[in-house]
Parts: C-alpha cells; structure tokens; sequence
C-alpha cells in the first residue's frame, strides 16, 4: 500500500516535514544567535563617553541683544558626548544660530510649536509671499545655554532632570533628547513615551516651552551589524511614534529627527564620531538644523509671555 497511512508516500511525507521542520527551527536558532552575538559585540565595542572638558554652562551671543534661557534635557545627545567642544555640541550649534539670528516663528517650522498642557499645538502659519521653505531673518539672542542630560539616560530618568533644570531661573526653552536607550535597553514603548509626557507636562505647567526631539534613526548606527542595526532601528521607530504621540498630549512640540535626519545619517557615514553610534559635530549640527524652526518658535512664544 502506497498512499495509506502506513504506506510507503505517508512515511516519506512525514520524513519530508519533519526535515523540513527541522531546518526551519535550526534557521531561526541560527538567526537568533547571530543577533545575539552581534548584540555581545556591541555591548562591548569601545564608545565615546562625556568630555569633562565641556562645560554644563555658556553663553552666546551679544551681551545687549535680548536673553533667552535654552536648557537641554536627555541623554548623552544633550551632552554632546562625540565633541570636545561646546560649539560642537548640539546645544553649542543650536545657541550659536539663535545668537546669529537665524529664524523665526513665521518661518516654516519642523514638528508643532509649543501649545497649552493637554492640547496638541497648532502649525504656524507662513506669511503671504514667503516662498515655502524659506524662513525670515531675526534679530540676534543672547542665549544663556546649560545641560542637565546625563548619558545612559531613558526616559524614567527625566523627572530628576526636570527638577534639576528648574532650579533657580525658569528656563525659557527646553530640548529634550531621548528614546535611544528606551529602544536598545527593549523598553515598552508606551512606558517611555508615558515618562516622557509627564516630565513635558510638568515643564510646561512651569511656563516653560518645549520641544523634544523623538528617538533618532538607530538604523543608520554603524557601531551595530546587520540584522541588529535594522531590528534595533525598527524598535527606535516605535519609541518615536509613541513619543510624538505623548509630547503633543502634554503640550509640547516634536521634531521626527528620525524621519528628518535619518536619511541623512545613513547616506554619509561622517555625520556619526569614531564609535559609529554618537554624532560627530556634523551629525550635531544636522540635527541642530532639524531642530532649530521649532526651537524659534518656542522661543518666540516664551518671550510674548
């Protein structure tokens, strides 16, 4: 008997399938170890760590020009850890171009303007006769710029951060940075985005305007291989989705660094530093320049309050 159960085509269908099975299981086990050991690579690859040399405080731009108070919060992105210099950070790149005088708010802005606690922001208007893309001239900031990031730092680690940066003088503009970490440590991205929201809610409840860069495109990370670069890169998108979603629930503005300087990061590898995972001062001013329509317009805000 040739088709029955126990015939002779059963018993060679079943050793089929169970080859079959078999590779399918040692495929995926192999899989698994791979981005495994790619993972125990990466955990132990030598990375750039923060310059002591950097100060926490500066301040650019003329000393008669009007003060704006800019404070970065986050992680190792707020320190500008990659650089040497203060310039270079993204906190540097971002007051150097407010003290020039660069934008402002009726310019074309990435992400929303800051709104009210508990209200998405609206998107600013371009003036008539603007050609779209190109944003006006402003007067120059005298910006008194400070850092209250710490490295290695997820989201639950912002509540400390917020109160340290309201300490003494009311910040007129705070940058968030963050979600890295959230995304490589495999936290949940509704547990972040949720510590995320609260520590914009309070800040904005302090009168203080905010914009947060969500989590950058870890997918452009060359301090990580194939296929965990690409795993990793689809858990940043995930925390950032999460993040815009919680920011614009507390009131504050998001900028998708992600989706706007992704492409950018992984077309050219010069953009990271010599760990191939923090930005060099290139990859610092690329966001910087992502960041800054929205940083005008909360600075405008804070300074018509």
């Amino acid at each position: 008997m040739i088709g029955g159960r126990g015939g002779y085509g059963y018993r060679l269908a079943r050793r089929a399938g169970r080859t079959v099975a078999g590779a399918l299981l040692a495929s995926v086990a192999g899989g698994v170890a791979l981005v495994a050991a790619e993972a125990v690579i990466a955990r132990s690859r030598r990375y750039a760590q923060p310059e002591l040399g950097l100060a926490l405080r500066a301040s650019l731009g003329p000393a008669t020009a009007p003060p704006l108070h800019l404070v970065l919060l986050g992680d190792s992105s707020a320190l500008g850890v990659g650089v040497d210099r203060v310039v270079d950070t993204i906190g540097g790149q971002l007051a150097t171009l407010l003290s020039t005088g660069t934008l402002d708010a009726s310019g074309i802005v990435s992400g929303q303007p800051a709104g009210k606690p508990g209200k998405p922001a609206g998107r600013a208007a371009r003036p008539p006769g603007r050609p779209a893309g190109r944003p006006a001239l402003t007067s120059a900031r005298r910006v008194e710029l400070s850092s209250v990031g710490v490295a290695g730092s997820r989201s639950a680690d912002l509540g400390t951060q917020v109160s340290r940066a309201l300490l003494g003088g009311r910040p007129d503009v705070a940058v968030v940075l963050v979600g890295a970490n959230d995304a490589t440590s495999l936290r949940r991205p509704a547990e972040a985005a949720a510590h995320l929201g609260a520590a914009v809610r309070r800040l904005r409840e302090a009168g203080v305007q905010v914009v947060v860069g969500t989590c950058p495109d870890l997918g452009a990370a060359r301090a990580f291989a194939p296929p965990l670069r690409q795993i990793l890169g689809w858990l940043g998108r995930r925390v950032a989705r999460a993040q815009a979603r919680a920011v614009r629930a507390a009131g504050g503005a998001v900028v998708d660094l992600g989706a706007e300087t992704g492409p950018v990061f992984r077309a050219d590898a010069g953009t990271l530093c010599y760990d191939g995972f923090h930005p060099s001062a290139d990859g610092y001013r690329v966001w910087a320049h992502a960041l800054l329509p929205a940083v005008v317009t909360a600075a405008s805000a804070a300074g018509a309050r």
